[in-house]
């Protein structure tokens, strides 16, 4: 990148700033190692991170639920991510945030966790922030025949950094000439996406499957059901006449227009649902 060429991410770990492929984990972690790991990532807007306190709470929730040491507190992360803001020059921009937590150095070779696999100062926490446009162009969806979502597994209720489940789903999407993936529960309903949340219109409702089928607890997702917006109900794979399906995360909402060859309705409300979501007031308080 020459002095005249816009910065489009900048990372932190360990106490250094630099390009993300210039920072380097030790080979040891269990992250990297193993994917023993939690991430969130979370929308910039506006030079504010969106929905902070809920990225949050699942972060530290699936910290719970995994046996992994408590995540930074806000109060640490804030600084650190204005810093971001501010040397990335996101102006009025978006930026897609990265905040990523691995269960650090295991003491031997293996899986195994020993009596201080919950020690924080093992752990290890690194950020990235890159800049972002969010997405809300249309998408041909194929469901998957080998890959299944597993209803009862914690590992189905936290964002962890093992996605080759995610990217076997996309893969064999494309090969069928779609673009991205759905996946059935193990329930043999209809759960989400390779990467977002599935959300149905139909009959004038907006559906979502529930946690017990599998899906991730999104943040979209749950601010939408906090608004009242959704309706949690489990729903069979094939689309009903008039149905409209969005995929929908933090970093945007994509139209199904097609799902296994079968065309859907689109009514252009994507970007609506998704921008009714983002909070209008300041997550954190930034320096003038």
């Amino acid at each position: 990148m020459t002095a005249s060429e816009p910065q489009q991410a900048i990372a932190w770990f360990n106490e250094e700033w630099g390009q993300p492929a210039e920072l380097k984990l030790p080979l040891s972690d269990r992250g990297l190692q193993l994917a023993d790991g939690l991430f969130e990532t979370i929308l910039i807007h506006h030079n504010r991170p969106c929905l902070f306190d809920a990225h949050l709470r699942r972060w530290e929730r699936s910290c719970e639920l995994l046996g992994m040491a408590p995540p930074p507190k806000r109060a640490w992360l804030e600084p650190l991510i204005q810093k971001a803001i501010q040397r990335l020059g996101l102006a009025q921009g978006e930026g897609a945030l990265r905040l990523n937590w691995s269960r650090g150095d295991g003491s031997q070779r293996g899986i195994g966790l020993d009596h201080n696999a919950a020690d924080p100062s093992r752990h290890r926490f690194w950020m990235t922030l890159q800049t972002h446009t969010p997405t809300f162009g249309s998408v041909r969806t194929w469901i998957s025949c080998h890959e299944y979502r597993q209803a009862s597994s914690l590992m189905s209720r936290c964002k962890t950094f093992s996605y080759g489940q995610s990217i076997q789903v996309r893969r064999e999407a494309q090969q069928r000439g779609a673009e991205d993936g759905l996946m059935l529960s193990t329930n043999g309903t209809l759960c989400c996406g390779s990467s977002a949340n599935l959300v149905v219109q139909r009959h004038g409702e907006w559906l979502t499957p529930p946690l017990s089928d599998g899906c991730l607890p999104g943040v979209m997702r749950g601010e939408a059901l906090k608004q009242g917006l959704l309706k949690e109900q489990s729903l069979s794979a094939e689309p009903q006449p008039g149905d409209q399906w969005l995929l929908i995360n933090s970093l945007g909402c994509r139209t199904i227009s097609q799902v296994n060859g079968e065309p859907l309705t689109n009514d252009g409300s994507a970007e609506p649902l998704w921008r009714s979501l983002l909070p209008s007031h300041s997550e954190i308080s930034l320096p003038p």
